[in-house]
């Protein structure tokens, strides 16, 4: 009988212990396609297909990319629906301002770059931080979630090295006169938001080293080029992708590291013409002549050292090619969607206001 039960617990180690190996395997097919990820969790009976079941994964789960969390949940299928508003539903709002709301939100996922992803999670949020006041200062929806991307973007304006041209309080309360079904917010509550942001700016989830795979898993565009670089000007074949709004380049395709990353936030893109290079185009910062474009790279030696270049100057093997990446890079630099999200919810406030 104690052999017997030996057995039986040695089977339940052994089932146990593969059960965990499956799961730790899922985890990681999620954060590289989140999608195929949570199937295989699913098809393993390691996860029920069920919009709560779903939604306490993701929120409660230690070592998911917080990047794939929020592609994720930003799809547009009916079930991605239910379990984005499960999500949501997870966090409790209770006695907390809109900036700590925020805080608390945008910390549990990683926001995505698509206008439409955007929109469904910040309306998500906007319902269930009005639900779960009891009386605050908004009269509609769309005055929270306005709200809220303007203080997104106040964070951008304070924070970010790049914006030049701050945004000031007297500013930030002009910006959203008017959003509250036509009428203003009380200038103690803007001011508050406003001190909150500025004495604090938001933490914005950081991955481990695995988010590269992933970032680089699905890019705008990728390809070889020829780069202008080096102390003595000389041409270079690196492996470019674009991706996330920043152009990164390797020595070789199968490198896991860049040999250098480049922002494109605030640069331009225009053809130029070299010297028996006729097929070039050039990166450059049109507000900041002569000063160093915020870039790095990575020395033979292992170390990260800030970028060098005023501009960078990247040739292509024909002309179709050039343009392609033209159209590609310029894509990736256009204006932010929050912008365009509020400019069509104050629209939307603007005309269901009743006339006096």
């Amino acid at each position: 009988v104690r052999c017997s039960g030996c057995e039986v617990l040695r089977l339940f180690h052994s089932k146990t212990l593969e059960r965990e190996k499956r799961f730790c395997s899922g985890k990681k097919k999620f954060n590289m396609d989140p999608k195929k990820g949570i199937k295989f969790l699913v098809d393993n009976e390691l996860l029920d297909w069920k919009p709560e079941r779903v939604a306490e994964f993701l929120y409660k789960e230690e070592g998911l990319n917080k990047t794939a969390i929020g592609d994720f949940l930003g799809e547009r299928e009916d079930m991605h629906l239910q379990i984005l508003k499960a999500f949501v539903e997870l966090h409790e709002f209770s006695d907390l301002n809109l900036v700590q709301a925020l805080r608390q939100f945008l910390w549990s996922f990683r926001l995505p770059g698509e206008a439409q992803k955007i929109d469904r999670m910040m309306e998500a949020f906007a319902t269930r931080y009005c639900n779960c006041l009891f009386f605050y200062f908004f009269y509609f929806l769309n005055t929270c979630y306005i709200l809220s991307f303007a203080i997104i973007m106040l964070n951008t304006s304070l924070h970010n090295p790049n914006v030049k041209d701050k945004t000031s309080l007297e500013r930030f309360i002009s910006m959203n006169r008017g959003i509250n079904n036509g009428q203003d917010l009380p200038n103690e509550l803007l001011t508050n938001l406003y001190n909150s942001i500025r004495n604090e700016p938001f933490k914005i989830p950081e991955d481990d080293g695995n988010d590269l795979t992933h970032t680089f898993f699905n890019p705008d565009r990728e390809g070889w080029l020829l780069k202008l670089g080096g102390r003595v000007k000389t041409w270079k074949r690196r492996w470019f992708i674009l991706t996330d709004n920043c152009l990164y380049y390797f020595e070789f395709t199968t490198d896991k590291e860049p040999r250098g990353i480049i922002p494109l936030e605030n640069l331009c893109v225009r053809e130029v013409m070299f010297p028996r290079k006729p097929y070039c185009l050039e990166l450059y910062n049109p507000n900041s002549r002569g000063q160093k474009i915020k870039a790095c790279k990575t020395e033979t030696d292992g170390r990260v050292v800030e970028g060098k270049h005023q501009s960078y100057t990247i040739c292509a093997a024909s002309a179709e090619e050039r343009d392609d990446w033209i159209e590609s890079i310029r894509a990736s630099i256009t204006k932010d969607p929050f912008y365009d999200l509020v400019s069509i919810r104050k629209k939307k406030v603007i005309n269901t206001v009743p006339e006096k």
